[in-house]
């Protein structure tokens, strides 16, 4: 299923997708009865880092499962997307039942991953379907590819290939049109293309600039523009969508790697680690390295 590269007990493992043997690369299929019984509670209550997708939804029980420091808790029916580069946490699987999908991104055409927005890193992780009607067709799109990727030799390879191929693109873009994110009744709509330049512009470039200014400038837009644009997608103002981003980052280099505050200031644009520390603490209420310990379990002093 998955290949670690860490150093044991130093930082959260970054987790590379492994086919099993004799299985199509770039796609798997498995019930949470069946992770638990390949990995320990103790490896899967660790923090991980994988880069590849993961689609999870219980079928009985709730799951409570951690993305990029947000705790979600999953009905039967939900579903949540935890796209490459998140950082990832499980909880207890022991009462929990349920399907979990692991992808490659490369394994989707390009015209199902334009569609289903595959690599919208700002898409909802969490995803709960509109009706009854579309739970029972994620369902249906979800027993179909479980079924198939479980039928391995009865088609040759490179035609069963193709189906799970297939099958997966079925599923990911019925999980893009037919749930909403937590406390949405309706599917997003698509963003404003101004919002969008400004989105794709900060995570281009939150290291290199956190003002509002340098944005609209680079891209045409005065920055009241910028503004106006940001809230009406995502109910926030510019200034804080980048602040957000570059938390976002400076946690997971905090979490994922034993680099020094001054090392990760420096990645992120920031003139010293004083300067980092204080910006980390007024928007977290942390410092860094109070908040690399706590996400590590570790008791300070």
């Amino acid at each position: 299923m998955v290949r670690n590269r860490h150093e044991a007990g130093r930082e959260i493992p970054e987790v590379s997708f492994a086919a099993p043997a004799g299985t199509p690369a770039g796609v798997e299929v498995l019930s949470l009865a069946d992770l638990r019984h390949r990995v320990s509670g103790e490896r899967l209550a660790i923090p991980q880092r994988p880069d590849f997708h993961h689609l999870i939804t219980p079928g009985a029980g709730t799951l409570r499962h951690t993305v990029d420091f947000t705790a979600h808790r999953l009905a039967p029916g939900s579903w949540l997307w935890v796209r490459p580069g998140q950082v990832q946490q499980w909880d207890d699987l022991t009462d929990v039942e349920g399907t979990l999908v692991l992808f490659r991104q490369d394994f989707l055409d390009p015209a199902t991953t334009a569609a289903a927005r595959v690599e919208d890193q700002h898409a909802p992780v969490l995803r709960r379907p509109r009706s009854d009607d579309d739970a029972r067709a994620l369902r249906l799109a979800a027993d179909h590819l479980a079924a198939e990727f479980r039928a391995l030799g009865q088609l040759p390879l490179e035609i069963h290939t193709a189906a799970l191929r297939h099958l997966l693109a079925v599923l990911v873009l019925r999980l893009a049109h037919l749930t909403a994110s937590a406390g949405a009744s309706a599917p997003e709509p698509e963003p404003d293309s101004t919002y969008v330049r400004f989105r794709d512009a900060v995570e281009k470039d939150f290291a290199r600039t956190r003002r509002v200014e340098d944005y609209a400038a680079a891209l045409g837009y005065s920055p009241r523009t910028l503004s106006r644009a940001a809230l009406a997608s995502t109910g926030l103002g510019a200034k804080e969508l980048i602040d957000r981003r570059v938390v976002l980052e400076a946690k997971r280099l905090l979490a994922h790697s034993d680099r020094p505050a001054a090392r990760i200031a420096g990645r992120l644009g920031f003139s010293s680690a004083t300067h980092f520390s204080k910006y980390f603490h007024q928007r977290t209420g942390q410092t860094p390295i109070a908040f690399r310990d706590s996400v590590r379990g570790r008791r300070p002093g």
